[in-house]
């Protein structure tokens, strides 16, 4: 009680609170002036640094020292009777009082252009997932306003709506909702849409609204809930505009599941005509099918993009649920043929099984609908990757290009052929229009790192790798490319610490023995090459062509692209850096011919994208 009232006598407590206001005031005032300035985020980070510390300095200033007519003394210095700490605690009081005054002045101006109507349409009991948290200042909206001429205004991003259904495991459905508002607003020419990869990658991130434009480089956001109970669904949507905050428009729909598909045409239709994209072409209407096969078809595709062994199999037969129920249903079909193909690339179903499957079911949804581009983009993708048939891949994807010009899932895709094509310099073009779509795709990045590679970029390749990491630590595959990259470049260290960190034992393998080659490790190389062969030469032979052909083992290095070619191994890639050592050799033209694949053959393949403006 004593040290109380000294801690008082002493206008230790009011010097204190005079300190901490006015540092608030202060960092606040700097945060605007700093963002007007676009000054570095450091500099905010080292007026507060300065803060913190001058705090124990203030207190400690406080007690052991007072200001006096003569200046300032050492408290134990003073007279009982002559201190003025009573004086001083008054014009203290007063000081104080001016900046909380200042303060409530600033707040109330700052709140201005903050964004606090947060929650959701009356009834519904959630705020907005994205409009809740964070702060709005001024410096942030300079910044959005210099980036809008950069940002079209029809823009917008679907993020996931959250599930308050009772039973979590209801999020697929919540999720899939979201992912078909998505899609139909995709068919919206006039209309950029956040790609899923992308817009599904802040979900659970609790970002500022402002963060998310500036992420995914939008003017718009779609939020809301899913409620699911039964068969009784209440569906909550909101459109807000990203530079300001404001809700342009919501609505609370009470159905059954029967009525999903009208649900998700009125809000499409609610949200383009608030965008008055109506003046240019009409809402899309999403079509119909049977409620409880399109309910097991979303909770299919929800655990199939977990991709784990249980995962895969367990989608599997959610896939084949769904199309007992309604066989004509050709999204679950495009979903079943990509999870039996997935299925066996991880070694779950016996060779040719998985794609054998796959291709049946596709080429039966081309006789359902000829003209979905799902479908012949994984007819093309077919093509490519098993059958290495590329003319017929070009057909597939000309005309899925033909059919949705501007769908950048199709136009990314395209890339992929366009480099088995030869054409690597022509492919980054492509993927670069689908990234600028899907700016946090993990899988774009990583093939736009590929085509990079192929084109012996190796410092964008590397840089390509790296943001694909940045999205998703342990991308397969993303490391390993990353040290073939530094390889070629002959930094030969940076190779072996990026083989190193690979996940995918095939991939490390490999990139030790290309290492310990470069490095002059023989036994090694050797033990990694033997290790290689036995284990995977069966399945891969190219891979291990690779290796000796980078090492000059020219021999041995045609000897499994034979055994590559001999049994139909669709991964086989002329334009394969590491097979350079081989091109002057006069065994590799004709191999190219029996491939049909030389640049010849390839040039004859009539197959072009053109980038929507």
């Amino acid at each position: 009680m004593q040290l109380f009232k000294e801690l008082r006598r002493r206008n230790v407590f009011r010097v204190t609170l005079g300190y901490v206001v006015s540092c608030w005031l202060l960092l606040q005032v700097a945060d605007v002036l700093l963002g007007v300035i676009e000054a570095p985020g450091w500099v905010l980070q080292t007026l507060f640094v300065l803060a913190m510390l001058g705090f124990p300095v203030v207190v400690f200033f406080s007690w052991a020292y007072e200001v006096t007519p003569e200046g300032i003394k050492r408290e134990h210095e003073v007279d009982r009777s002559q201190s003025i700490t009573h004086v001083t605690g008054r014009k203290l009081d007063r000081a104080i009082f001016i900046v909380l005054l200042i303060s409530l002045g600033y707040f109330i101006w700052e709140s201005r252009f903050k964004v606090y109507d947060t929650q959701a349409p009356p009834g519904t009991g959630q705020a907005s997932s994205v409009a809740e948290s964070g702060r709005s200042d001024a410096g942030a909206q300079a910044a959005r306003r210099d980036a809008a001429t950069d940002i079209p205004e029809k823009s917008i991003a679907v993020l996931p709506f959250v599930n308050m259904s009772d039973d979590a495991g209801n999020e697929y459905f919540s999720d899939g909702l979201s992912e078909e508002l998505l899609n139909l607003l995709a068919k919206i020419p006039d209309l950029k849409v956040a790609a899923r990869t992308s817009s599904f990658s802040l979900k659970g991130k609790n970002l500022h609204i402002s963060e998310v434009g500036e992420l995914l480089k939008v003017a718009h956001v779609l939020e809301g809930s899913v409620r699911k109970s039964g068969d009784k669904v209440r569906v909550t949507a909101q459109l807000i505009k990203i530079d300001d905050g404001y809700h342009l428009w919501s609505d609370t729909y009470d159905r059954t599941l029967e009525d999903i598909f009208a649900i998700q045409d009125e809000i499409a239709g609610s949200v383009v005509e608030q965008l008055k994209i109506t003046l240019l072409s009409e809402a899309p209407r999403a079509p119909e099918t049977d409620p409880q096969a399109y309910a097991l078809y979303l909770q299919a595709r929800h655990t199939h993009r977990q991709m784990t062994a249980e995962a895969l199999k367990e989608a599997e037969g959610l896939y084949e649920q769904a199309l007992r129920i309604d066989p004509t249903l050709i999204d679950a079909m495009k979903g079943l043929a990509s999870n039996l193909m997935n299925q066996e690339n991880h070694g779950l179903l016996p060779g040719g099984e998985g794609y054998g499957r796959a291709r049946a079911i596709l080429e039966e949804a081309l006789e359902l609908d000829s003209d979905n581009v799902r479908v012949h983009e994984g007819l093309g993708w077919l093509a490519i990757f098993h059958d290495s048939d590329l003319e017929r891949a070009a057909y597939h994807y000309q005309y899925a290009l033909s059919l949705d010009p501007s769908d950048p899932e199709m136009i990314g895709a395209s890339a992929a052929l366009l480099v088995h094509l030869g054409r690597p310099q022509d492919a980054i073009g492509p993927k670069e229009y689908a990234i600028a779509r899907d700016p946090l795709n993990p899988v774009d990045h990583s093939n736009l790192g590929s085509i990079y590679y192929f084109a012996g970029q190796w410092d964008k390749a590397i840089a390509s790798y790296g943001r694909a990491l940045e999205l998703s630590p342990g991308y397969i595959g993303a490391h390993y490319f990353t040290g073939v990259s530094y390889l070629m470049k002959g930094e030969f260290e940076q190779a072996r610490t990026s083989f190193l960190q690979e996940g995918d034992d095939e991939y490390r393998v490999k990139g030790e023995a290309l290492v310990h080659h470069a490095l002059g490790q023989q036994a090694e190389f050797e033990a990694r090459v033997e290790e290689l062969a036995t284990r995977w030469g069966g399945q891969w032979p190219s891979e291990v062509a690779h290796v000796h052909a980078w090492t000059g083992d020219v021999d041995e290095a045609f000897r499994w692209l034979q055994k590559s070619v001999a049994e139909e191994e669709g991964a086989f890639n002329p334009v394969e850096p590491l097979l350079g050592p081989l091109h002057p050799d006069p065994r590799w033209q004709p191999m190219l011919e029996s491939m049909g694949k030389s640049a010849e053959q390839l040039g004859a393949i009539e197959f072009s994208v053109t980038l929507p403006q």
